[in-house]
């Protein structure tokens, strides 16, 4: 077994070749990177990413990312397209090309196919002098001195760097397009990263029963109030508008500080000016407004008359923390 500072010392070269690859990458924004994101806004059709390989696999996470940053993307593997697969393409389609030589039997029968059809062709490639580069109407160069494997034969620091110039290329388009986050919400409305941008506070109060009680309601009836709705808090509310807000933490604070509680009043109990959240704005901001003030509930209203209450636990259990 290798020891634990050869293991080390192992992984901090991996990562030390990969990340100069990349920093190595500025070099090739050029001219040619910038006639092809001026192309692909410019497109009617989508963008083909097709490749080999391991080049197949972050060909696949590059046409993720355009999707989901507002460029229609399609993928397809190298290998069918020559069997069928090239009938995806579409007159106004782009096709982008990754190949860390360019010089795979696969490609070098692809390449001139798709010049045959006429669609303007991207090579995002190891090798300019390959047979894919002399096929390309436009090169990303992915060019690397050496892969992290020792035996330099793994592609590890070549398909970093095809990684890399394709996130280049997807937030260039993204900002291109002022694609924002209500853009992203649309494209991204499943998991939590989907309900960080889209879920409103209405959405999770809406859930919740909505305690409320008189400002004369007795201690008795404020305990079996908020027990009841398992909130942890209940509003106090006066001709229909809230005055205020008591919590499990305030009927604690009561009865360490009072034997006699047959007189108290909810109104001697509750909190004044509670913090509050319109039902239409982000979940996220709830929560946000839940950490600064050090609190578990926050009232959620409509034109400023009460709608209801989340809790720091509905936030947890839709993923917002």
């Amino acid at each position: 077994m290798k020891s634990k500072k050869s293991i080390i010392e192992s992984a901090t070269t991996t990562l030390k070749l990969e990340s100069e690859a990349i920093l190595n990458l500025l070099q090739y924004i050029n001219d040619d990177f910038v006639e092809i994101v001026s192309a692909i806004l410019a497109c009617k059709g989508r963008v083909i990413v097709t490749g080999i390989g391991k080049s197949a696999i972050i060909a696949q996470k590059i046409v993720a990312t355009f999707n989901s940053t507002g460029t229609p993307a399609i993928f397809m593997h190298a290998a069918d397209a020559v069997h069928g697969d090239l009938g995806m393409i579409q007159r106004d389609d782009i096709v982008m090309c990754l190949s860390k030589s360019g010089n795979t039997p696969e490609i070098k029968l692809l390449a001139p196919l798709l010049k045959q059809s006429g669609n303007l062709l991207v090579g995002m490639l190891g090798s300019v002098d390959s047979d894919l580069a002399k096929q390309a109407d436009f090169i990303l160069n992915t060019s690397v001195e050496k892969e992290a494997c020792p035996h330099n034969l793994a592609p590890t620091t070549s398909t970093t760097a095809q990684l890399a110039m394709g996130d280049a290329l997807a937030v260039c388009l993204l900002e291109a397009r002022e694609f924002n986050t209500n853009d992203f919400a649309r494209f991204h409305p499943g998991g939590s990263l989907g309900k960080r941008l889209y879920l409103k506070t209405g959405d999770l109060a809406v859930k919740n029963e909505k305690p409320s009680i008189s400002p004369d309601a007795s201690v008795k009836d404020v305990i079996i109030e908020i027990s009841k709705n398992r909130l942890g808090a209940v509003v106090v509310i006066a001709d229909e508008k809230i005055i205020g807000i008591i919590t499990d933490g305030d009927i604690r604070r009561m009865l360490e500080n009072h034997t006699n509680i047959e007189e108290i009043k909810a109104s001697d109990l509750m909190s004044t000016n509670p913090k509050r959240i319109d039902k239409d704005e982000l979940a996220l901001l709830a929560l946000e407004i839940i950490k600064k003030n050090n609190i578990t509930q926050l009232l959620v209203t409509k034109n400023e008359e009460y709608f209801g209450i989340i809790h720091l636990h509905d936030l947890l259990q839709e993923g917002i923390i």
